[in-house]
């Protein structure tokens, strides 16, 4: 969408697509200054966690605090103002996320300090909720998902082929090293088996007879051959995803990417999809 579509639109229409898209300059603007109060808002919640900091800065930093709150309550109420669907908005994944960021500081400001201080500190807490307003600049975070769904099964299948590995040495230790050698019990045998099969090893029980120490060097090289599985699986699926998506007719503009086989433009916007092949010259 260029500037002069934008400006034919009514100040409400143009909001919103500035706000909700990022498809012309001014929403590439807006997305950019959102992304660094978000950060600059999470460096605050941070140093604020920070005693020595909190000290000597707290004023300072409760003050900014303050600032990055208001700042995302007008884009809040600014979001729900021009969605042509505002009850659709408030009631959306982003819609919460954006309701989470500004609402524990001012449930904080409602309570009592003397009374409720651990609340309001929990409730404070809540702000690294802001972190996850990043999740819808983030568009290519979609061939995870993709990836995700489509590998589930069969990450569902290797996750119950472990825990049935886990459970066959975890109870086989039970019976080979006994409560005397730390394996006090079939449960405390199958952590064993979860902490060595997936290399992490804490050592705080370690087999003793040799049978035993056999077992575990079986269950290490399991856990070695076994711990790319699911890596590869996703691996295989996010390409295909990735794949699939080049195979789409893929907006460059808005990025939609339902389109019927043969579109040349796109539905949403209208930019064209692709060039026309030129006609050939000796022809």
């Amino acid at each position: 969408m260029d500037n002069d579509a934008l400006r034919s639109m009514g100040w409400r229409e143009r909001l919103y697509v500035i706000i909700f898209f990022t498809n012309t300059p001014a929403g590439k603007r807006f997305d950019t200054w959102l992304l660094v109060f978000i950060f600059a808002s999470l460096v605050v919640v941070m140093l604020d966690s920070i005693a020595i900091y909190r000290l000597e800065y707290g004023t300072f930093l409760f003050g900014l605090e303050w600032f990055f709150t208001a700042v995302f309550a007008i884009e809040y109420l600014v979001r729900i103002y021009t969605h042509p669907e505002p009850r659709k908005y408030i009631f959306s994944f982003y819609g919460a996320i954006d309701l989470l960021s500004v609402l524990p500081a001012f449930i904080a400001l409602l309570l009592p300090d003397a009374q409720y201080l651990l609340v309001v500190r929990a409730i404070r807490m809540l702000r690294v909720f802001r972190v996850l307003k990043l999740t819808q600049y983030l568009s290519q975070a979609n061939f995870l998902m993709v990836a995700l769904r489509g590998s589930k099964q069969k990450i569902v299948v290797f996750l119950l082929s472990v825990t049935t590995m886990v459970l066959v040495f975890g109870t086989l230790m039970y019976v080979i090293e006994g409560p005397s050698r730390g394996f006090t019990s079939i449960p405390m045998s199958i952590y064993w088996a979860i902490v060595t099969i997936t290399t992490v090893g804490f050592g705080d029980i370690v087999p003793q007879t040799p049978l035993g120490k056999a077992v575990a060097s079986l269950v290490m090289i399991t856990g070695y051959s076994i711990i790319a599985v699911p890596t590869g699986i996703f691996t295989a699926e996010l390409a295909t995803a990735m794949r699939a998506d080049s195979l789409q007719h893929r907006c460059p503009t808005c990025e939609k990417l339902s389109h019927e086989t043969n579109a040349a433009f796109c539905s949403r916007c209208g930019t064209q999809l692709f060039k026309r092949p030129e006609p050939d010259a000796e022809s």
